[in-house]
Formats: structure tokens, sequence, C-alpha cells
């Protein structure tokens, strides 16, 4: 077997075991609410909500791309945008593995245009960090609604604070390089290529860079709040703007802090547990959870398969 070849087949097991593990957590999920009321759920948000829903997606997506695109830019790679953005989107295929590591296929496809695994990798890393800091800001909003929560978002902020605070530590990164140099450690040479990849993100957080990616990323994210928000009150529930889009983005930070796939479990106990907390009853919490994240989580993935798929048959993936 080739390279090339060992590396399709990789994409297309990392592609078909996500999906499996998503499949069932969600079969979990519908099962749970049970197939009428999620049908329920659907009529009361109707055609022309759902359209709204999936736009709202459509534009966290698009935000997310531009970000991505000027991180690319940062590093001198111009990529045209209609390839650039197909890459993109085929990155989503493998948002359901842990950490969403998956999306690092886009360094795989960008090979073509020479762009670097370290630039792709860094500017794969720089998203996450942003990702994390858009939710954290956002949780913020209805903090004091649910205190309980306060411990749990204080800690994440001093996460991403350490984050930010290792990037910029040129002198501690290369310092761990030249230690980790010469050892033929499997462990060791991980954490080696890791630092050049963090030294790489350095290029990514200059303080006006942060801020343009932290605007686009609250933006985005707070799209798909919102359209959280929506779909709970054509579901008749009573919850307020600031609440909605706390409990939302405390699932996202809960679900990518747990490193499952896709964030699966820990954004869903979340948002359920939460709903029910605001009175909302059981079957309609679970039903608002799963309808929500076929439309942003799941619509992502049936997105970047499509896309994935589209390139495979025009043979666009290098063959290394």
């Amino acid at each position: 077997m080739t390279q090339g070849q060992g590396n399709y087949s990789w994409h297309w097991r990392a592609i078909i075991i996500s999906i499996i593990v998503a499949s069932l957590g969600y079969l979990v999920f519908s099962l749970l609410a049970g197939w009428k009321e999620v049908s329920h759920a659907i009529i009361k948000v109707g055609f022309v909500g759902v359209i709204i829903v999936l736009c709202l997606s459509l534009i966290n997506y698009a935000l997310r791309f531009i970000r991505w695109k000027k991180y690319l830019e940062i590093f001198g790679h111009y990529v045209p945008a209609v390839e650039n953005a197909q890459i993109y989107l085929a990155g989503f295929a493998l948002t359901t593995t842990p950490g969403k590591a998956g999306e690092a296929l886009r360094s795989f496809l960008l090979k073509p245009y020479n762009v670097p695994f370290r630039h792709s990798l860094a500017a794969l890393l720089s998203e996450r960090l942003s990702d994390l800091i858009a939710v954290v800001l956002l949780a913020f909003i209805g903090i004091s609604q649910y205190s309980t929560a306060r411990p749990f978002i204080i800690l994440s902020t001093i996460l991403i604070l350490f984050g930010l605070f290792i990037i910029s530590n040129a002198r501690l990164l290369n310092w761990i390089l030249n230690k980790t140099t010469n050892s033929t450690k499997r462990i060791v040479i991980f954490l080696s290529q890791l630092c050049h990849i963090l030294l790489e993100a350095r290029r990514c957080h200059s303080i006006g860079t942060i801020i343009v990616s932290t605007a686009l990323s609250i933006f985005a994210w707070g799209a798909e709040a919102c359209a959280f928000y929506f779909i709970l009150q054509w579901m008749g529930a009573d919850i307020s703007v600031s609440f909605a889009i706390f409990i939302y983005a405390l699932a996202m930070l809960a679900g990518a802090l747990s490193f499952m796939p896709g964030g699966l479990g820990g954004a869903e106990a979340v948002m359920i547990g939460l709903l029910i907390f605001k009175g909302i009853n059981s079957a309609d919490a679970v039903a608002a959870t799963v309808l929500i994240r076929f439309a942003t989580l799941w619509f992502a993935v049936g997105i970047g398969i499509i896309v994935l798929l589209t390139k495979i048959r025009t043979k666009d993936i290098a063959s290394e």
C-alpha cells in the first residue's frame, strides 16, 4: 500500500468511525425524546423556521471560514477562495472526532497548494482557541442566572489564559525544543512537533488578529445560539435570549472540554439539564436539543461529507 493509499484509507476509517459513534449517540437521544416529540418540535418550528435556523448555521460556517482564510494569509498562503472554502467545509466531515481533531484533514487537502502541515495545524489550533474564547465570552452573558456554572466558566477562562501564555512565550517553547531535539521517544518527538506548531501559531495571536478573530468567532457562535433561542420560542418555551445564549455557549464549552467526538454527551447533557432547570418538560428539552444539534453539528457534518465525496470523485485530493 502506498503512502497515498494509506492516507486515503485513514480518511475513510476516521469518517466511518466518527459517523458511527455520533449516530449511535444521536439515536439514543432521539429515542429518549421519542420520534413523536421530535416530530412535533419540527412541526412547531415549521418549514420557514427550519430554513432560518439552517441559514444561521451557514452564517456560522461562513464567518469561521473567513477567520480560517485570514489565518492562512498570515502565513503567506493565498489559496483560491472557492478551493479554500471547499477544503474548509470538507474538514467538517470529521467534526465528530475527539476535540474535532479530525478537521486536520484540511492539512492533507492543502498539500497541493504548498501549505506546510505546521502552518495549517497552527491555523487549526488557533481556530480551536478562538472558538473557546468566544463561547466563554458568550457564556458570561447569562452566568448571573445560573451561578452554579460560575466555577466551570472561570476555570475555562483560566485554561484559555494559560493557553495564550504558552503560545506567547517563545522563550519557553524554544527551551523545550532544545531539550527535546535529539530524543527518539515518541512522546518527546510529539512534544517537539507541538512546540513547532505553537511557535508558528504565535503569528496568529497578535493583538489585532486576536481582536478580529474573536469578533468573528462571537458572531459565528452567537448566530447558532440565536438559532437555539428561535427554536425554543417556536416550541413555546418561556426563556430569555440571554439565557438561551448562555445554555448554548455553556453546552459548546462542555462539549469541547470533554474531548468527546463532536462534544457528544457533554453538550447535550448541559442543554437538556438547563432547559429542565428552566421548567421545560424533559421530552421537549430533549427534542429541542436534538433539533438544534441536527441543525448545527449534523448539518455541518453532512455538508462536509458531500464536499469531501465531491473532491474525491474529481480527484482533487492529493495522491501524496
